[in-house]
C-alpha cells in the first residue's frame, strides 16, 4: 500500500512511519518540522526518515500548502496537530486551532476525491475527566476542558462529516502516549531528565492525577492494525492501556527502576487537565484484536534506555 503519514517528525508519527516501512508499505512522510514544540529532535527523527528505504520525505504545512498530491494514496495516517493542554491557553488557542482544526480540515477536503483510508488521531482529553466507576466508553458524551481537547472535537466533527460524505474516515483516540522520542514537554521526559541530572522532578498538581499511560509500541501496533482492519467509517476508537496509574504510582515506579530516591519539585495544576483518563478498550479489542500489551514499569525501563543512550558521549576513536 502506498501510505501517507503526517506529523511524520513527530513522536508517534515517527515510529509509525517506520512500522510502515518494515511492513512493506511505500510510506510518504509529511510534516513541517520547523515549527514542531520539539525542533531538535524533529530535525533528528526527520534525518532518520529520509535516510530510511521505502520512505519519502515531504515538508509541507497543513494550514497552508499545496494537498492534493497528499491524498494520492491507498490510506492516510493523519498525526499531524499541535499537541498540549497546558500550551493551549492564551495565544495558544489560535495556534491549536490552526494546526488541528484548520490543517484537519484542508487534508480531508483533499481526500474527498479519490477517498483513502484516512486514520485521524484524537485524544483521550476529549472526554474530560473520567469517573471512578467506570472507565470512558466511547460513546460517552464529550467534555472538552482546554482549548486543545476542543480543537480535537472540532477534529472528530471534521471526520464525522468527511465520513458521512463517502471518505472512510475512522478516529482513534490516544490516551498518555509515552516511550522513546516523547517530546520534552511530557510528563515522563520530564521526569527522567530530571532524575537522570539529579534534580526535583517538576510535577504538576499533587501527584493524585491518574492515567492510562500507553506505550508507543502499542499505539503503533493498533495504528497499523486501523489502516487494514475493515472499520465502519466514522466509528472511535480508544487506544489506551485499561488499567490507569496515579502519577505518585508512575514515579515509586521509576524510582524503583533507576534505583535511587527522587525528589519532587511540586507545581500548580494545570488548567483544563483531566483528573483521571481511563480508556474502555472493548472496542479496540472486538474492531482491531488489540490491546496494550506494554506494562509501565516495562515501558519506562525501555524509554529510560533511551534518554540515556541520549546521553552517551559520542564515539571519539581515533581513525588509524
Amino acid at each position: 500500500m502506498r501510505i501517507v503519514v503526517t506529523g511524520a517528525a513527530g513522536f508517534i508519527g515517527s515510529h509509525v512511519a517506520e512500522a510502515l516501512s518494515v511492513a512493506g508499505h511505500e510510506v510518504l512522510a509529511v510534516d513541517a518540522p520547523a515549527r514542531s514544540l520539539a525542533p531538535d529532535a524533529a530535525r533528528r527523527a526527520w534525518a532518520g526518515l529520509a535516510a530510511r528505504p521505502g520512505i519519502t520525505t515531504v515538508e509541507a504545512d497543513l494550514a497552508v500548502d499545496e494537498l492534493d498530491g497528499l491524498a494520492e494514496a491507498d490510506a492516510v495516517v493523519h498525526l499531524a496537530g499541535r499537541p498540549g493542554v497546558r500550551s493551549s491557553w492564551g495565544p495558544g488557542r489560535a495556534i491549536a486551532a490552526r494546526d488541528n482544526v484548520t490543517a484537519t480540515r484542508r487534508l480531508l477536503q483533499a481526500c474527498a476525491r479519490r477517498r483513502p483510508r484516512v486514520i485521524v488521531a484524537s485524544s483521550s482529553s476529549v472526554y474530560g475527566s473520567a469517573g471512578r466507576q467506570r472507565p470512558s466508553r466511547e460513546d460517552d458524551p464529550l467534555a472538552p476542558a482546554s482549548p486543545y481537547a476542543q480543537s480535537k472535537v472540532e477534529v472528530e466533527r471534521l471526520a464525522l462529516r468527511a465520513a458521512g460524505d463517502g471518505v472512510p474516515a475512522v478516529l482513534l483516540r490516544y490516551f498518555s502516549v509515552y516511550g522513546a522520542r516523547q517530546r520534552p514537554d511530557m510528563a515522563f521526559h520530564r521526569f527522567i531528565e530530571a532524575a537522570l541530572d539529579g534534580r526535583p522532578l517538576p510535577m504538576f498538581g499533587d501527584g493524585s492525577r491518574s492515567r492510562s499511560f500507553t506505550h508507543v509500541d502499542d499505539v503503533v501496533t493498533a495504528t497499523l492494525a486501523a489502516v487494514t482492519a475493515e472499520l465502519p467509517p466514522g466509528v472511535a476508537i480508544n487506544v489506551g492501556h485499561p488499567e490507569p496509574v496515579d502519577v505518585r504510582s508512575a514515579i515509586d515506579r521509576l524510582a524503583s527502576v533507576l534505583g535511587v530516591p527522587l525528589r519532587i519539585g511540586s507545581r500548580a495544576p494545570v488548567a483544563g487537565d483531566a483528573a483521571r483518563t481511563w480508556a474502555d478498550t472493548r472496542r479496540a479489542r472486538g474492531l482491531l484484536g488489540w490491546t496494550a500489551a506494554t506494562g509501565l514499569t516495562e515501558g519506562l525501563t525501555a524509554q529510560i534506555a533511551w534518554h540515556r543512550a541520549l546521553r552517551a558521549p559520542a564515539d571519539t576513536a581515533e581513525v588509524a
